[in-house]
């Protein structure tokens, strides 16, 4: 399973953590609402606890694919949310996440 942002954010408040992946773009997002003194410190421990997901050819793609589907429906959801669906439908993940729009 891959988890999403907020997922992430609250198992670092909780410190309990679960077995699973993420997006190099859930990485990303947590880091930026870190301490940059606890930034480095943070990405190991994520690096140490998770599997991550690093963009590739098949998950660019896949992004297009929803990109076009989501705005010809007039759906269309921020880019780093999409890189994260596009990820999980990729690799066959199953996403955990609390966003209402996934």
């Amino acid at each position: 399973m891959i988890y999403d942002t907020s997922i992430v954010i609250e198992m670092i408040r909780r410190n309990r953590f679960a077995e699973g992946s993420i997006s190099v773009l859930t990485l990303i997002e947590v880091l930026r609402g870190v301490k940059s003194s606890k930034r480095e410190k943070t990405k190991k421990l994520l690096e140490e606890i998770f599997d991550i997901y690093y963009l590739d050819n098949e998950i660019i793609l896949k992004y297009c694919e929803l990109y076009d589907f989501l705005k010809k429906e007039g759906k269309l959801i921020p880019d780093a949310d999409l890189i994260i669906a596009a990820t999980a439908l990729t690799y066959g993940e199953k996403l955990i996440t609390i966003d209402k729009h996934f």
